[in-house]
């Protein structure tokens, strides 16, 4: 028999239009992302760190994606989804409210790390919990629909965040005349804003049927449960060559995406292009990301009808070729924004044309039982393969100068370009033309 409670909680999920929550949610599970992974490097740099330093410890704030799949069964064993997304929202609104706030102090690099690894735990969990909401709140036509709506909203989270944010701190920089405050504002909007979508998803959100605390549950039940899905990841046919491929194929663009910012920004004595920070978040943070958006499009569209095996071999060249535009870019500093803009802009098309062929690897390897499991476990490798190598990115570049860097960059590309073609060797000539669930978490 149906409780008023139930009632009400069906009545609820009818009652809330999923674009009213959907587009919002995915913005905040964007945003915080991109700001700890590109606005930060940005900001260090700004704020006069080296790129030995930014590199190691921006890259270090990849280990909460990279582990997540370790404690995202045990977010069932305390409230729901809603609440978690809720939590977690306020602790990132608090995290960049803290990073604001301890900005303009003189140990700003320890307690804005601090601050930095508050947020990266919370949006990691935040993560977790959002896509299994999505599950939940929208029944399976709906779920297909709104795939590419949140994918849409996750990626303008990304040009908000390292376009439109990064040139209104630009702007600040310049107007104030004082980069600490002008970061320390910018983070203070942000705090604003997230308390916003905080507070708005604490009325907005549905209450799904289904959300709700699993009863029977236990920690214990739980990690023997992780552990046999874990170890059965390990006993993948090819094991070696699927490691080869996860830990290889972006080799090169790990250790590129953490120096591209600095490089731009960097006076002429040091190597760089000396562009200000404005012109950095227009360059980079926007014209890139919409060429980063086209670039997952086309391939998509030519996955789908040719299959993932034609096209496997074109996407590690797309991902890797281009990074031969910033050994030019190093060797003859142009000066014209307009050329420094095409380079950016084919360099990211070609990874959003590349990328495509990681995520697809990731839904290949995941097919069978645990499917959901192990692609997730799949994401934690794919954020090892980015933390790893782009720690001594930094140390490598100011030993080595930016053109010798550069070039050092395309010849860590040759791995992943390899391992694709070894890949395509093994994979069917179907996969890719039929439908491919895209809900893996």
């Amino acid at each position: 028999m149906m409780t008023i409670r139930d009632t009400n909680h069906s009545m609820s999920v009818k009652r809330r239009n999923p674009w009213n929550w959907i587009p919002t949610l995915y913005f905040a599970e964007g945003l915080p992302y991109v700001a700890v992974m590109t606005i930060a490097v940005i900001m260090y740099k700004r704020l006069g760190l080296s790129n030995t330093e930014i590199t190691l410890y921006t890259s270090w704030l990849y280990l909460p994606w990279t582990i997540k799949p370790l404690w995202s069964p045990f977010v069932d064993l305390v409230k729901t989804k809603r609440s978690w997304i809720i939590a977690m929202q306020g602790l990132i609104a608090a995290g960049f409210a803290g990073i604001a706030f301890f900005i303009p102090t003189t140990h700003f690099v320890q307690l804005t790390l601090a601050f930095f690894w508050l947020m990266a735990f919370s949006s990691a969990t935040h993560d977790i919990a959002a896509d299994g909401f999505y599950m939940l709140g929208l029944n399976n036509k709906e779920q297909s629909f709104f795939v590419g709506i949140r994918n849409t909203f996750y990626r303008f989270a990304n040009i908000f965040g390292q376009g439109i944010l990064v040139m209104l701190a630009g702007w600040l920089e310049t107007s104030q005349g004082n980069i600490p405050l002008a970061w320390s504002i910018t983070f203070y909007l942000m705090a604003g804003l997230f308390l916003a979508l905080t507070l708005y998803h604490r009325f907005i959100l549905p209450h799904p049927d289904t959300d709700i605390k699993r009863e029977g549950l236990t920690a214990s039940k739980l990690l023997e449960d992780f552990l046999k899905t874990f170890i059965s990841f390990f006993q993948k046919k090819h094991l070696g060559l699927m490691f080869f491929f996860l830990l290889t194929y972006r080799l090169g663009e790990s250790q590129l995406a953490k120096i591209a910012s600095p490089f731009l920004l960097d006076d002429a004595e040091q190597g760089g292009l000396a562009l200000s920070t404005a012109t950095v978040g227009m360059i980079y943070g926007t014209i890139g990301v919409i060429a980063l958006l086209l670039g997952g499009i086309i391939s998509g569209f030519l996955v789908s009808r040719d299959g993932f095996k034609k096209w496997i071999l074109p996407m590690a060249l797309a991902i890797n070729l281009p990074d031969l535009l910033y050994v030019w870019m190093a060797a003859a500093t142009p000066d014209n924004p307009l050329f420094i803009s095409i380079c950016v802009a084919i360099e990211q098309l070609g990874y959003g044309f590349g990328f495509t062929a990681y995520m697809l690897y990731l839904i290949y390897i995941a097919e069978g039982e645990h499917k959901t499991a192990h692609y997730a476990i799949g994401t934690g490798f794919m954020a090892l393969g980015m933390m790893i190598p782009g720690m001594p990115a930094g140390w490598i570049q100011e030993h080595i100068g930016y053109t010798n860097f550069f070039i050092w960059v395309c010849i860590c590309t040759i791995p992943g370009i390899i391992a694709s073609l070894m890949i395509r060797n093994r994979l069917d000539d179907s996969f890719g033309k039929k439908n491919i669930e895209q809900n893996y978490l």
